[in-house]
């Protein structure tokens, strides 16, 4: 059966995105009295029928529901400083997406090569994963912020610095505790400054390595990724 993302689903009666609409319709040529399902990025399992095919407004009639709450008991946030060619920070989110994250913010530091992102596209690209895995839950995007701001605003319990200096780190599996909120940052190509490093354990993160090979900054951001869930799930 097809699958089909509404963010918002309340009521007996839906009604798709025009995107989402040219696809039933257009594409998969879906006629009234068809079935498919919906997911709402929020743990929603949803089945549903074509009450009307309109190409730009395709409206659903909901006929079963079903919620599921989330089995992790840790949750898992990845900074992340956007790589110049954008199509390798874009394949981060696909897989970071397939393999389980839940929240990723683009992040600004000193040596970044990318200053900016395109908020919408990044996002379809996490709504695309999330169907074509058959997650339940979307990652929350947030908007790029400055390497300084999210030092001082996160709320996880666990804070951890991924970087490419010299000093003898501890891997990331030997410190990962149950039933916590991670944050992980992962710099640009050129690593943090030394001096972000420095500012980033004076505000109580923890240096980390991802292993002893040298990582491009995409795959530094799987690696840490699938490291979590292999350890924690």
């Amino acid at each position: 059966m097809q699958l089909f993302y509404i963010s918002d689903i309340s009521g007996d009666s839906v009604t798709l995105g025009e995107t989402e609409s040219k696809h039933a319709v257009k594409v998969l040529r879906m006629r009234e009295g068809d079935r498919l399902e919906l997911i709402d990025g929020k743990g929603g399992f949803y089945e549903a029928e074509i009450s009307n095919p309109h190409p730009k407004k395709c409206v659903l009639s909901i006929l079963k529901t079903q919620k599921l709450a989330r089995r992790k008991n840790y949750r898992l946030h990845i900074a992340i400083a956007p790589t110049k060619n954008i199509a390798r920070f874009e394949w981060f989110l696909e897989k970071a997406t397939e393999i389980g994250i839940d929240e990723i913010t683009p992040l600004l530091s000193a040596h970044s090569e990318r200053k900016a992102v395109k908020f919408n596209r990044l996002e379809k690209i996490l709504v695309s994963a999330m169907k074509q895995s058959q997650k339940a839950f979307l990652p929350k995007l947030n908007d790029m912020v400055p390497f300084n701001e999210i030092i001082k605003n996160c709320t996880e319990n666990e804070k951890f610095i991924a970087h490419c200096y010299k000093d003898k780190k501890p891997h990331l599996k030997n410190l990962l505790e149950k039933e916590n909120d991670i944050l992980i940052m992962i710099g640009p190509e050129g690593d943090f400054s030394e001096e972000e490093v420095a500012t980033a354990k004076e505000n109580g993160f923890s240096e980390i390595s991802l292993g002893d090979e040298r990582l491009r900054t995409e795959t530094a951001g799987i690696v840490a990724c699938h490291t979590v869930n292999l350890v924690l799930e």
